[in-house]
């Protein structure tokens, strides 16, 4: 981790002869961001009264505004904390091609909530897990993030809390609660070097930056950015080429020998299907709505090949729930502004509040098979999103999330006839289009990517569900059994 140099004052003539040059440097950084493949994400935090506010202001009045913006994050709304913690961190993240200035960053929460029972220190130490990996997640994505932590003495910290309270235009600025926070100086340092510590990686270490002299600490913080700017459009200033697909070849057999043993011949005929709906259809109303009484969130994930029944299974769901408490979410080929960020934002932004439903039609897994078959994301991308998956899902569920996953799954004589069907059919023709075809033809890639799909994200707290399709009512009444049986499990154990 980068230590503090010796504190040095630096004269006002000197600081003012500095300033043009960094405000022109820090305009051309600007220019130079927009092009490239990457987004800036500025952290500054600190000690207490090391004015990271004020740091914050000069930067934002010697950039433009038009290509940052500035986040604090203050006391958690209800918004907030009816969903998973890192949501609204996700939801601040620049594009690519600008730049975030984050006061205090994610870090400033962590120090606040200054744990020491041992229940509080457990789960400080999950939080900084996830911290760490949201900041290597999106450091493997290309972003640069840069984080400045600015360091005040004790003695330093005195002084300049009792300057700020005797000038009367800054005295609000100083609370009973920074004077307790400084009798408490040291145990908040271990605190806060607890929480450097844990989130400090080569792709996005910690810089302290001595804050006593306040010229001095501008400009450092300033100098710091435009090393680390030029370092790393070095190396991440162009985009990646072109990724040309290769052979696909199987990660983990046993997903594929999974698939290939369900048994597609099942069938259910409409009398029994009609016989048996509607008291699955009350019994999932009835779950819903107590998982809602709760606070339980569910997050229902459809994937399944083309023509398998995503659209119908879902209408039928959602014929039992109140259409004031879900959302359905059709994943598509991702918008400008959705590739302009990590893939998985795009998904956070629509994380349901407490007690509602999202369900997504085609979801996340896009990264491992389409994505990862069409070259759309390099190897070493997709190889690495399935634990990112996994971690996305486990900050649902460790939230009470309930995570209900399906896939349905048909055969390929089967996909056939429906494909004819809806060329045939005028109202169902706009269904089918040549990328259908297409992915067909790649039937047996896909498998492979679909078994290690099912193999490598797995897990109790968001199984997968494996649904034969050729019958349609058979495939229908078993997500609704399913779905109340995951839901009524997760409701019983917690």
């Amino acid at each position: 981790m980068a230590k503090a140099t010796e504190p040095r004052r630096m004269p006002k003539r000197e600081y003012e002869a500095r300033v043009p040059a960094l405000r022109e440097a820090l305009i051309q950084l600007q220019v130079a961001l927009q092009p490239a493949p990457f987004a800036v994400l500025l952290v500054i935090a600190g000690d207490d009264a090391s004015g990271k506010g004020e740091v914050v202001n000069v930067l934002n009045g010697w950039l433009d505004p038009r290509g940052v913006e500035t986040f604090a994050f203050h006391d958690v709304t209800d918004e907030e904390r009816e969903r998973p913690p890192m949501w609204r961190y996700w939801r601040s993240l620049p594009p690519r091609g600008r730049m975030a200035i984050y006061a205090g960053g994610w870090h400033a929460d962590v120090i606040a909530s200054d744990p020491q029972r041992p229940r509080e220190l457990a789960h400080l130490r999950e939080t900084l897990r996830h911290l760490a990996h949201f900041e290597g997640l999106l450091a493997a994505d290309g972003a640069l993030i840069v984080k400045v932590w600015l360091r005040l003495s004790k003695a330093a910290q005195r002084t300049r809390l009792h300057e700020l309270e005797e000038n009367p235009d800054t005295a609000w600025r100083v609370s009973p609660e920074d004077w307790k926070h400084h009798r408490n100086y040291e145990r908040r340092a271990r605190l806060a070097e607890k929480v450097r510590r844990a989130t400090h990686r080569p792709a996005s270490p910690w810089h302290i930056v001595d804050a006593a002299d306040v010229r001095t600490r501008n400009v450092a913080v300033a100098d710091l950015l435009l090393a680390r700017f030029q370092a790393h459009l070095q190396t991440h200033g162009r985009p990646p080429a072109p990724v040309k697909p290769r052979r696909v070849t199987s990660l983990h057999p046993a997903g594929l020998r999974r698939l290939r043993r369900l048994r597609l011949d099942q069938h259910l005929s409409e009398a029994e299907y009609e016989l048996k709906r509607d008291k699955w259809l009350g019994r999932l109303n009835r779950a819903v709505r107590e998982a809602a009484d709760r606070g339980r969130s569910i997050v229902w994930v459809f994937e399944g090949w083309d023509a398998a029944g995503k659209g119908g299974a879902i209408r039928r769901l959602t014929s039992a729930i109140d259409a004031r408490d879900y959302r359905v979410i059709p994943i598509a080929k991702p918008t400008d502004e959705e590739k302009a960020h990590h893939y998985l934002w795009r998904f956070w932004r629509h994380v349901p509040r407490a007690g509602r439903v999202t369900i997504y039609d085609r979801s996340w897994y896009g990264r491992v098979l389409v994505e990862r078959l069409e070259g759309f994301c390099r190897p070493d991308e997709w190889q690495r999103a399935y634990a990112e998956i996994n971690d996305f899902e486990a900050q649902l569920t460790e939230h009470g999330s309930i995570v209900l996953k399906f896939w349905l799954h048909l055969s390929k004589a089967e996909q056939l006839r429906r494909f004819r069907h809806r060329e045939e059919t005028a109202y169902k023709r706009h269904k089918i289009n040549a990328e259908d075809w297409r992915n067909r033809r790649q039937w047996e890639a896909y498998e492979v990517a679909v078994g290690d799909m099912l193999a490598l994200t797995q897990r109790a707290h968001a199984p997968w569900h494996l649904v034969p399709a050729d019958n349609k009512r058979f495939a229908r009444l078993q997500i609704l059994k399913l779905s109340c049986h995951q839901i009524d499990a997760a409701l019983a154990a917690r």
